[in-house]
């Protein structure tokens, strides 16, 4: 196994590592407050690092395998769908203000925004066809990784003004997978439309 897909197995391991530090969150937190928050923050930041670095390494060194296309966006899938999961777990209101405004609607949108890009690719494979990443898409996993990381390591601040700023960033990031989506249909629409 070549060193970009040891990388992208090293970030499927981390996925079950987050599980788990969310599970003991609660005994974290009498060791230092938020400790676990913290913890599955820079878990998911080295996660994030893996998949920059092992599509360089790839590219670089040209050993881009079938193994790596097919386990490298599942890789990112599991990193990122589990990450929003875990945060719109931790969503409530009090009377203080909002704290990890992340609600599973928003969580819905960027499942719905994967199943989307994943089918559009999976027709065009079909036709012969390869649809690449597109700007869009890169535009929105680089935002979506500065609102997690700002929800780990600054939302437990819970100040209002902080809050606000999280739900702005969680507001925006839905924008940005909702233009991904419809980039991704418009750009593919004569393979999806080919004999409607």
């Amino acid at each position: 196994m070549n060193l970009p897909n040891k990388l992208t197995m090293f970030r499927i391991i981390m996925v079950p590592l987050m599980i788990v530090l969310f599970i003991i969150n609660k005994q974290l937190d009498t060791l230092l407050n938020n400790l676990g928050l913290y913890l599955i923050g820079f878990i998911f930041l080295l996660g994030s690092f893996t998949d920059f670095l092992d599509g360089h390494i790839a590219r670089k060194r040209d050993i881009v395998t079938t193994f790596g296309k097919f386990i490298d966006p599942l890789a990112d899938k599991l990193l990122m769908t589990t990450a929003m999961i875990i945060l719109s777990t931790l969503y409530y209101q009090n009377s203080d203000g909002l704290y990890m405004w992340m609600p599973f609607y928003i969580v819905m949108i960027f499942i719905a925004r994967d199943l989307t890009t994943t089918s559009i690719r999976m027709v065009a494979m079909s036709e012969g066809e390869v649809v690449a990443a597109h700007f869009s898409g890169k535009i929105k996993t680089v935002f979506i990784t500065i609102t997690f990381t700002y929800y780990f390591f600054i939302m437990p601040i819970n100040t209002n003004v902080v809050n606000i700023i999280g739900m702005i960033l969680t507001i925006i990031s839905a924008g940005f997978m909702i233009w991904s989506a419809i980039d991704y249909l418009y750009k593919s629409r004569k393979i999806i439309f080919k004999q409607i």
